[in-house]
């Protein structure tokens, strides 16, 4: 498994015991911030700002469109932005697919591959933060070059700052009794955003530029939206349960809403680039409220892993409403450091997504979907379900034959079966075999 190191993980907590103490309230602010290294005036500096929603399929969009869920803020920075429709995560599943979001790996480099050990031992749920705190993050990177950074709602890698953030809201697994994912993270954005704009109006008291990471829990599940937009959904859908997931839908909208206010009316817009994915996708079972439906979250299929993903920066990136090339959340990484004047590391595999002709080069991308539980901490990967890519319009899904007995392979053509209804792997057995050699050449379990 191939990684990049930071501090060892008992360096950093002695530094953290010894330059603050946990915070007691979600609004109060961490010291201990790392020395700056500008290479840049932090004038020129971009701010920074995440936006990750959880559990929301790709088409539950008014831009995306969808005939009942409206989602005006998000529409308008669609509008706004560079914003891939046929955008991906290579796994789908929010604690790989986050990992991905902050270091730039893919889950079989970064080694979190699953939500929780098998048998949620503590000592395996220290093991899985220990390696996470031993990656480079996008909050470690900038930190180093004067950025101030912020974690908000879902975290799954232990004490915000065990993440490289200099203010948050997470205390973490082994901190506070419910500390698995998020903990006093999880209020953002359902219980406002007070934290968020007291941290962006530390930064500019401060004068320097600023990461945010807006990742609330929404629309996730409890699907509790307020009644006022309840009522809006519950006769246009079919069931109560549907109308409280487009419901959530519209009320994080509203979140983000918020937030981009805030940027416009403090003068922030200009200098300040948005970034907008979801972690993993999601089919709202009718029948079982807060329940998915097969073949969405935790699935390699469409309703998945695809994402609409947005970047806008004023001035730097053009707007522009893209159909047809492919984009992941590999990428994020490497576009914000590019946009701060940061070199992006080189086992960061994803690309810029503001060079135009990078974009244009690329001729597929990868995903690998795990279980939900990692079998074994110590070697992750043999959790594997399995390994799927996109070239153009064919989709190839590859299943581990160890965890995903008597599944074929699957070859679907997006462009005509959208919602992969029909596989033609046998009607193209010379293309499934060059797209399965391609596959191995990108990632090979157990030719690391």
């Amino acid at each position: 498994m191939t990684t990049f190191h930071k501090a060892p993980a008992h360096v950093l907590l002695a530094v953290a015991v010894l330059t603050s103490a946990l915070i007691a309230s979600s609004a109060a602010f961490a010291a201990g911030e790392p020395q700056s290294e500008v290479a840049q005036p932090p004038s020129q500096q971009p701010n920074v700002v995440m936006i990750i929603s959880d559990d929301q399929g790709w088409t539950d969009y008014g831009f995306m469109g969808h005939p009942h869920i409206q989602t005006p803020h998000l529409d308008r920075l669609a509008a706004q932005s560079l914003t891939f429709r046929r955008g991906y995560v290579p796994t789908s599943l929010c604690r790989p697919s986050l990992s991905t979001m902050a270091t730039g790996l893919y889950p079989h480099q970064h080694g979190i591959t699953g939500n929780d050990p098998a048998g949620r031992r503590p000592a395996d749920r220290r093991r899985l933060i220990e390696r996470a705190e031993s990656l480079d993050t996008l909050p470690d990177i900038l930190g180093r070059r004067g950025y101030l950074s912020m974690q908000s709602g879902k975290w799954w890698e232990g004490h915000y700052k065990q993440g490289g953030f200099t203010h948050g809201m997470t205390q973490g697994y082994g901190n506070v009794p419910d500390g698995r994912h998020g903990d006093r993270g999880l209020t953002i954005g359902r219980k406002g955003l007070k934290p968020v704009f007291d941290f962006m109006d530390h930064a500019r008291a401060e004068e320097r530029p600023f990461l945010l990471w807006y990742a609330p829990f929404m629309p996730h599940t409890p699907h509790t939206p307020p009644e006022r937009l309840l009522e809006k959904y519950r006769e246009k859908a079919p069931s109560v349960a549907v109308a409280r997931y487009w419901a959530m839908c519209e009320w994080f909208d509203e979140t983000c809403g918020d937030l981009l206010a805030y940027l416009d009316e403090h003068n922030l817009t200009e200098n300040t680039l948005v970034v907008y994915v979801c972690d993993n996708g999601w089919i709202q079972h009718p029948d079982r409220p807060n329940r998915y439906a097969p073949r969405s979250k935790r699935s390699p299929y469409e309703m998945g892993v695809r994402t609409p993903i947005m970047v806008r920066w004023p001035g730097r990136v053009a707007p522009r409403d893209d159909s047809s090339r492919l984009a992941s959340s590999i990428d994020l990484a490497p576009t914000i450091l590019s946009a701060c004047g940061v070199k992006p590391t080189d086992e960061m595999p994803g690309i810029d997504l503001t060079d135009d002709a990078a974009v244009s080069r690329r001729q597929e991308i990868f995903g690998e979907t795990f279980a939900h539980d990692i079998a074994d901490v110590e070697h992750p990967t043999r959790s594997l379900q399995y390994r799927w890519m996109i070239q153009g319009n064919w989709k190839l899904l590859v299943p581990d034959p160890r965890n995903v007995p008597n599944k074929p392979v699957e070859l679907f053509n997006l462009a005509e079966d959208p919602h992969e209804k029909q596989n033609l792997a046998e009607d193209h057995a010379e293309l499934v075999d060059q797209l399965r050699d391609r596959l191995n050449r990108w990632w090979r379990p157990g030719a690391e």
